[in-house]
C-alpha cells in the first residue's frame, strides 16, 4: 500500500485499530500515512432499547518523514491539532475525547526535540469537560538509529518502533498521568 517500507511496516500494525489512508493533506501539510480510530460506548438498562451514557471518542493520526525536525516545527503541528480541534470536533455532552496524534520520521533526533516531546501533555477541556476534552499528542522516530520518543499521554510509540515488540509492557494508567 505505501511505497515506503518503514509505512508499510507501521501500517500492518496499526490496520487492526485505525482505517488508514495514504498521502492526506491536512492544512497545508502533507501527510504520509493518517489513521482514524473511532470508539463509541454506551451503557444499557435491562435492554439495548434502554440505553444511556454514550459517549463518543476518536484518534486522528498524522505520519510524515521529513528530513530534520526542530521544536519549532513540533510547536506548528500542535498548533494545527489545535485548529483541527476547532474544526473537526462536534462538540455535544456525548463527546468523550479526540486525540490527535502527530509522529514525524526523521534521521535523528534532536536532544532539543527529544526533551519537548518527552514532556510534552497538552490536553484542552471543551466548556469545563462538559463536552468533553481533546489531546495533542507528539511523536518522533528516527527508524535507522532505532531511537522513538513520544508524549506522555500517547503509546503510539510502540506502533512506530517496528525494530521491537509491539507486545511489550506499556506504563500504567499512574505511570502515564504522573
Amino acid at each position: 500500500m505505501w511505497d515506503d517500507d518503514y509505512f508499510e511496516r507501521v501500517g500492518a500494525r496499526l490496520m487492526y485499530n485505525y482505517d488508514l489512508e495514504r498521502d492526506r493533506t491536512v492544512g497545508g501539510e502533507r501527510f504520509d500515512l493518517y489513521g482514524e480510530m473511532e470508539v463509541h460506548t454506551q451503557k444499557h438498562f435491562l435492554h439495548p432499547a434502554l440505553s444511556y451514557a454514550e459517549h463518543q471518542a476518536a484518534e486522528h493520526l498524522f505520519a510524515a518523514r521529513r528530513k530534520s525536525v526542530r521544536v519549532a516545527d513540533l510547536e506548528r503541528y500542535v498548533d494545527l491539532g489545535h485548529d483541527l480541534a476547532e474544526e473537526w470536533i462536534e462538540a455535544d455532552e456525548e463527546h468523550y475525547g479526540t486525540d490527535f496524534s502527530f509522529a514525524l520520521v526523521v534521521p535523528e533526533i534532536p536532544e532539543a526535540v527529544r526533551s519537548f516531546v518527552s514532556g510534552f501533555k497538552d490536553r484542552t477541556m471543551i466548556k469545563y469537560g462538559y463536552h468533553g476534552h481533546y489531546e495533542v499528542n507528539l511523536v518522533v522516530v528516527a527508524p535507522e538509529a532505532e531511537a522513538v520518543v513520544a508524549s506522555r499521554s500517547t503509546d503510539l510509540d510502540r506502533a512506530f518502533a517496528v525494530w521491537s515488540s509491539a507486545e511489550e509492557e506499556s506504563p500504567g494508567l499512574l505511570e502515564r498521568l504522573f
